[in-house]
């Protein structure tokens, strides 16, 4: 399985919830500035999970963001077109802009073993500029056309705030980051900035065609297309025999992109049939920003307000101690590094009679509302610090693998969680939580005696 992949599955399985407490929000902004594309276990359980995504605002910011830039730009970049278009041009185009607003749709669809339909469609603007940050409107919209849900994010690097507006579940999130998170999300959305740039290249870098001269709201564009599956994206991934169809069309005369469709149908990993479309339009180029207009917004009243504090450092000694954490609270691992969309934190509390457990549970029957949500967040901080961590050795290509399914406390000789440290040596956590560094050699034979998970 690739890193990719990995990470995709990592995602999907990496959900906070803390029954509705605010701190899932906090979680997900953070893990999402690795990647966005996201593939479900199966086909029954995508509309919850895609809900549980785009519950998170930097994944709902990122709506059209975190893309896999093509490793090789063939010199077909430069070819022209008998239109005289190169996409070379308008890569440089787009790369002068400073900033830009577009509206986007991503959709999936897909079908149930019992052959029902599933339907998941959000909605966003996004404005995005290289000074000032980042601000987005998103909405998801269920199979009848109704909105379901209805958010406002915004990022603001030179304060180190990012600010959750959640207008359905009145609340207001404004999330302190630490010094070590803001370059990353900084990184992050440079590259949903530069993302039609991106687009450009990842159609150049595959076998591409004009399809010729047309109009798209009174715009004079012309068209290119791939089929290329190397050019399969945004969720793409993961679908068997896959089919895809990427199209993107030009302003005849600024050279800049009036519109990108990307859509890949294939078969999912149960068999089922599936589709994901991804569309970027309405482009406004070179718009004139204020930085006021990134200003966090006032409390609309009768919303909730939750500040988040920084997460403090994320390493092999804080990932361990999560572990240790989890074990006490639970008596056993997590089955992924962090909750999965089936795992909420008080749903695991109740299950356990641990001393810490009982403790932690007494302490919230005294606590309501907010400060009872808050107290739950701060219990679930060492999860989201052990799936950072993974998060990171995962885009580090680390090569780690955790094993929480089937490892307890009391399997001292086996492996929990591992990681390379150079091509003959991996680092590794043991179901006792010690640490030991041991060669590929005799790692293979420790993950030969894991059970099945």
């Amino acid at each position: 399985m690739s890193s990719a992949d990995r990470m995709r599955r990592l995602f999907d399985e990496g959900a906070v919830q803390t029954n509705a407490a605010p701190d899932d929000a906090v979680f997900e902004k953070v893990r999402t500035t690795y990647t966005r594309a996201v593939q479900h276990k199966s086909t029954q359980q995508e509309p919850s999970m895609w809900r549980s995504i785009m519950k998170s605002p930097l994944t709902r910011l990122a709506a059209a963001a975190a893309v896999v830039i093509a490793c090789v730009i063939g010199l077909s970049l430069w070819r022209t077109t008998g239109s005289g278009i190169a996409l070379a041009d308008v890569l440089a185009r787009v790369e002068q802009v400073k900033a830009f607003q577009c509206k986007g749709i991503i959709k999936r669809t897909s079908e149930s073993r019992a052959g029902k339909p599933h339907v998941w469609e959000v909605h966003s603007i996004n404005l995005e500029s290289k000074e000032c940050g980042s601000k987005a409107t998103h909405e998801e919209i269920d199979p009848n056309g109704a909105r379901t849900s209805f958010a406002e994010t915004y990022f603001v690097p030179t304060k180190k705030i990012l600010i959750y507006i959640n207008h359905i579940e009145k609340r207001y999130i404004r999330t302190e980051l630490d010094d070590w998170v803001v370059p990353l999300m900084q990184k992050e959305f440079l590259d949903r900035y530069s993302k039609p740039a991106t687009l450009l290249k990842e159609i150049a870098a595959c076998k591409y065609q004009s399809i010729g001269r047309s109009t798209i709201d009174g715009i004079d564009v012309e068209g290119f297309r791939t089929t290329d599956p190397n050019c399969s994206r945004d969720g793409g991934a993961g679908f068997n025999d896959s089919q895809v169809d990427v199209k993107v069309w030009i302003d005849a005369k600024t050279r800049l992109p009036v519109r990108y469709e990307s859509l890949t149908s294939g078969l999912d990993k149960s068999g089922a049939k599936a589709s994901h479309q991804f569309v970027m339009y309405d482009f406004q180029w070179d718009v004139p920003v204020d930085m006021a207009e990134f200003e966090s917004p006032a409390v609309p009243d009768g919303y909730a307000v939750q500040v988040e504090k920084p997460w403090g450092a994320i390493d092999e000694q804080t990932a361990t101690e999560s572990l240790r954490k989890c074990a006490e609270l639970f008596g056993k691992y997590l089955e992924t590094p962090g909750f999965g969309p089936s795992v909420d934190m008080e749903g695991e509390l109740n299950k356990s009679n641990n001393p810490a457990a009982i403790r932690l549970k007494e302490e919230l029957n005294g606590l309501a509302g907010l400060e009872r949500a808050n107290r739950l967040a701060d219990a679930a901080l060492p999860m989201r610090r052990l799936l950072l961590f993974y998060m990171n050795l995962t885009n580090e290509k680390k090569d780690p693998a955790y094993y929480g399914k089937t490892v307890t406390p009391k399997d001292a000789d086996k492996v929990l969680l591992r990681w390379k440290l150079s091509d003959s040596e991996y680092r590794v956590v043991f179901g006792d939580l010690h640490v030991q560094t041991v060669s590929a050699e005799v790692l293979a034979e420790l993950e030969k005696a894991l059970p099945q998970q």
